[in-house]
């Protein structure tokens, strides 16, 4: 099933050639990310199968909506699933790192997102595609936080997913390049589970930051209404 096509209302994600599956995570991110400024211009760091890409194009009216993925199977994946989406002029995908990206790009974004590889500890697989997408030091935080500093137009918003365990290392990296949490909302599975995510908003201007919290379920597929108003707009049976 991994590897089926994944139906979403509005576009459908091929994802037999990506490592990383279709997951709760990088929905989550592009539904709850705030497009209250209305950003002309978008960046996905790290796309995968362009799943946040995507949900963007459908959340906003953005002229500009790039990702980046370094994966070479992923990418040729993600730009499939950008040309046979509604939005195919607005997405374009590179095939390069973060590093690669910044030092041949002058222009700045106005929302920079990312869900990045998690896995610090030293479990690697013989999956090598799998571990380029999960483990952090294909992209290690101080590159994406330095990136983003780079890369953010003055008054953006730099948006992550991240386990919980490590938002504080995160926000520390984040404020030594200037960019301060804005928004903060961590996740649970029920409510009776531990917090195993943090959805992050990050600025250039220091405001004391917006506190949220999300649970995912009450019971085994019984949906809280907070995660329903959340991603109604893109599961189908939602």
């Amino acid at each position: 099933m991994a590897n089926q096509p994944f139906q979403f209302k509005h576009f459908t994600i091929a994802q037999d050639r990506c490592a990383m599956k279709i997951g709760t995570d990088g929905v989550l991110l592009g539904a709850w990310v705030s497009v209250k400024n209305n950003p002309d211009s978008i960046l996905d760091i790290g796309a995968g199968t362009g799943v946040i890409a995507l949900q963007l194009a459908q959340r906003t009216s953005s002229k500009t909506i790039d990702a980046i993925e370094i994966d070479e199977n992923a990418f040729e994946q993600c730009t499939d699933n950008f040309e046979n989406s509604p939005w195919g002029d607005r997405l374009y995908c590179y095939h390069a790192s973060i590093q690669e990206f910044v030092s041949e790009i002058d222009e700045t974004y106005d929302l920079i997102i990312s869900n990045p590889p998690f896995y610090s500890e030293d479990f690697k697989t013989e999956n090598f595609a799998r571990d380029t997408a999960r483990f952090t030091d294909t992209l290690p935080f101080e590159h994406l936080a330095v990136s983003a500093t780079h890369l953010l137009s003055k008054n953006g918003t730099f948006a992550l997913i991240l386990p919980k365990k490590e938002e504080e290392n995160f926000i520390k990296i984040a404020s030594q390049n200037k960019l301060y949490p804005k928004r903060i909302c961590t996740v649970k599975g029920t409510p009776n589970s531990e917090e195993k995510r943090s959805l992050l908003e990050f600025t250039f201007h220091k405001t004391e930051p917006k506190l949220e919290s999300l649970i995912i379920e009450t019971t085994r597929h019984n949906y809280t209404s907070a995660y329903k108003k959340l991603v109604k707009d893109f599961y189908l049976k939602m």
